[in-house]
Parts: C-alpha cells; structure tokens; sequence
C-alpha cells in the first residue's frame, strides 16, 4: 500500500481512520513486543519484598548497635538507646574516642575489606557498572560493624549510607546464590538498597527514586516495580521495628508566594555552587592523605583526631546528628551559631570521610544544606525578598543532596516525604532544579561518581531510548 492509499482512506468521509492502515498493523510481529512483566519478573518481585524485609531488620540491629557503642564509648553504660555525644563528660578524654574507632576500622579495612572505607553507594555502584552487581559475602556483615563502629565512637555521619550499603550487598549476595541473570541481580541489589533507606528514614518512593537514579540507570517495569514492592515491604514492616514516629519534626507550611517560590531558586543556585564546593573539597582532601608517607590503614586515626579535636569544642558535630537537623528545621537556630557549626560540622565530616573511614554522607550532607539555606534566606531577607526559614532549611536540604550527588527527584521526594507536606512541592522544586542546572552545567562527577571517574569507569548519567 502506497502513502497515497495510506492517506486517501484516511481522509475519507466515513471511513475509519485506522482502515487504510489494517493491512500494515497486520503486519506487526506482537513477538517483538513481550509483556512489561512476565513470570519471571513477578518471580524477582517476591525475592526483592524478602529480601526488603530481611533489610529492615538488619537496619534496626544497626541502629541498637550504633546506640550501644555510642553508649559504651561516651557514658561507659549499657544500653542501646541513640543518644548523641553532646552530654557526656569525658573532657580532653573525648578526642581519644574517635581515634580509637577509626584505628579499629583501618584494621578491619586492611584485613577484612577495603571496600568498607567510605560511604558505600560509589562502591555499590562501581560493583552494579564493572563486575555484574557481585558484592563479597563479607561486606553484609563488614560494612554494618565499621560504620557502627565509626558513627558510635563519634564520627559525624549517618547510619543510611552504611545500611544502604548493606541492604545492597544483602541483595546482591542472595543474587549470587540463586539463578538469575545480571540484570535480575542488579535489581536485586537496588532492592535491598532501596528498602534500607526505607526502613531509616521512613521514605518509600524517594528511596526507588535514589535506587533508580544511582543503582539501576533504567526506569522500566521490570526494574520500578521490584523496587517499588521492596521499598513499600520494608515501610510496612518499619512500624513494629522503629515505631511510628517520625524520623524529623517538620513545621507546617503555607503556601508559597510566587515571591517566595524566586527567592527559593535563587537559594537553589547559590546551594549549586557551595555544593561543587562541598565536592571539591572532599576529594580534595582525600588526595591530601594519599600522599601521606604512611600505609591507608593509619588515615582513619588522622581523620579521628580531628573529628575528636572539633568534636571537644564543638560536641554536637559528633554522631548522627538527626537532632541538629530538627533544630535547624525549626527556624531557631540562626545567626553565627548556626554558621560556626555549619563550619565545623563540614569540617570534621570532610577530613573524617576523605581519610576514608567508614560512614554515611545524606545525613551530613542534609545538616550542612539546611544551615547554608538558613543562612541564605537570612541574606535574603536582609534584602527584603520573602523567606521562610524554615521552608528555607527544607529546600537547603534537598538541594544541598540534589547539587552534591545529581539524584533530583530524590531529593525532591526525599524532603517531600520527611515534611508530609504538598505546600512544600513547588519550593523544593525550585531550588533542587536550580541547584541540580548549576552543579551540572559546571562540574563533570558527582560525589558519588567522581571515585569512579577516576578508576576509569564511566557511570550512565543519562535516559535515553534504543533502537530494538
């Protein structure tokens, strides 16, 4: 049939559109064409809500051993309830306690896995793009003890990355052990990656969003709906685990004003720019310990004593540090107390992580972006545009997270989820996009993937359709 049969029967009085093209759609080979899900993937689908639920459980036994450690180290007592450093009464004796754990965790590098130094998420994800998503056995229980190790004693990160991590590697080992395919493990892995995040923060969807954009590179059925079924198996069952409370106190907000929505962007642009900052930085001062004249194991110790020197001045820089994020959501803490910590808080987590210890980067990463929001809406309320504070530290959260590691529409639902609140969409939208325009349109990697690019391994960054 000619374009001109084509066209003629498709223009005439009466006559279907879709009549000139019968013998064409005839022709149609509906074998190239399966189904978006066949047994196969509803197979993978039950593995990833075992694998969820198993994860959960292991993330609440990270947490007790965080809070036992943490316990032992800085008040000398028994118990398993998170606490933060800020009130213990150890004096000059506090710089000695992260340095003991970081030479603990360069021992268990060197000996165990060098794969437990950092944070975890490049590492997971240099094993997804080089070596078909296969995690050593060692690294389930390795990286969980040395980041609990590492947060207990003081160091200034959070328990998500680790568990990440974990669930990743608990993913990916089960993958191992079964039949499956590459691609089935990967999905597998993100699916334990996915539903550790869950059961921490309590964020379902912005967890699929952070295991889509830095784990599986593909938005497909048989990739969104594993994660999605993970992800909502490990929030079901978070309830008997961790309670029902929320993991942040987020105040409500109203509406914003399409002033405020500028002033947010521009908040978003100037986060871009510290957030390639932030990224400099911390690769900066990891090439600062390689030419140390001393073997890797010893760096940790070095990245202690300064987490221990500004943790004696400065104790709330110390630990996980989810209640220096609450603080900051209230719109309260301003000023230069607020600036000063926002300072020394980057400053330890930076020498601690570029030393290559083992610990998280999102929660710092959210506690250094809420303050740099505070006090850019402070700035900008000086000159008289509209700022809510405390809308201000929710948008510098994601949009810190947005511009440092390129995962947008996790950050966007990350910060949605945690505030439980629609009012808060358009602002979040605004900066994380700005901050996410500046840090690609300037900088090359990411922190997740500047490690990679190093290591000569090039990460997808990119949706993009192939020609069957």
């Amino acid at each position: 049939m000619s374009a001109h049969d084509v066209e003629k029967a498709s223009t005439t009085p009466g006559l279907p559109l879709t009549a000139g093209l019968a013998p064409l759609i005839e022709k149609v080979d509906v074998k190239r064409h399966p189904r978006a899900l066949d047994r196969r993937s509803l197979l993978i689908c039950l593995y990833c809500m075992g694998i969820a639920a198993v994860v959960a459980v292991v993330a609440r036994l990270l947490v007790l051993l965080i809070g036992l450690i943490t316990n032992l180290a800085f008040y000398g007592r028994i118990a398993t309830d998170m606490v933060s450093p800020v009130g213990n009464a150890l004096d000059l004796w506090v710089i000695v306690v992260p340095v003991a754990g970081s030479l603990i965790i360069g021992l268990m590098a060197r000996y165990g896995a060098k794969a437990i130094r950092g944070h975890g998420i490049p590492e997971a994800m240099e094993q997804v793009l080089t070596n078909d998503s296969r995690i050593p056995l060692r690294m389930t229980f390795l990286k969980p003890l040395s980041a609990a190790i590492s947060i207990g004693t003081g160091g200034p990160f959070g328990a998500e990355g680790p568990i990440i991590a974990t669930g990743g590697a608990l993913g990916s080992v089960f993958g191992q052990k079964i039949h499956v395919s590459a691609e089935e493990r990967k999905v597998l892995l993100a699916a334990g990656a996915a539903a550790g995040m869950t059961a921490i923060f309590a964020t379902p969807f912005a967890a699929v969003m952070l295991a889509i954009e830095l784990l599986v590179f593909e938005f497909r059925p048989r990739s969104f709906v594993p994660l999605m079924l993970a992800a909502i198996t490990a929030y079901l069952v978070r309830p008997f685990l961790f309670g029902s409370d929320a993991v942040f106190h987020v105040p409500q907000f109203l509406p914003a004003s399409p002033a405020e929505l500028i002033s947010y962007a521009t908040e978003g642009l100037l986060i871009g720019l510290i957030s390639i900052v932030i990224v400099k930085a911390v690769y900066a001062i990891e090439d600062l310990f390689e030419k140390l004249p001393l073997h890797w194991m010893w760096w940790p110790a070095i990245g202690g004593l300064a987490v221990g020197i500004i943790g004696y001045f400065a104790p709330a820089t110390m630990g996980v540090g989810y209640d220096n994020i609450d603080h900051i959501l209230s719109g309260n803490f301003v000023g230069v107390a607020l600036a000063t910590f926002c300072l020394l808080k980057f400053a330890s987590w930076s020498l601690a992580l570029g030393s290559g210890t083992s610990g998280g980067t999102l929660a710092p990463l959210l506690t250094i972006g809420g303050a740099l929001g505070v006090m850019i809406g402070e700035a900008l309320s000086s000159l008289r545009m509209a700022v809510d504070l405390r809308m201000a530290a929710l948008v510098g959260m994601a949009a810190c997270f947005a511009g440092s590691s390129r995962a947008l529409f996790a950050s966007i639902l990350f910060a949605m989820e945690i505030s439980q609140q629609f009012n808060a969409l358009m602002p979040l939208i605004a900066g994380c996009v700005a901050a996410y325009l500046v840090s690609a349109a300037t900088m090359r990697t990411t922190i997740m993937t500047e490690k990679l690019a190093r290591r000569g391994t090039h990460v997808p960054s990119d949706y993009v359709a192939h020609r069957p």
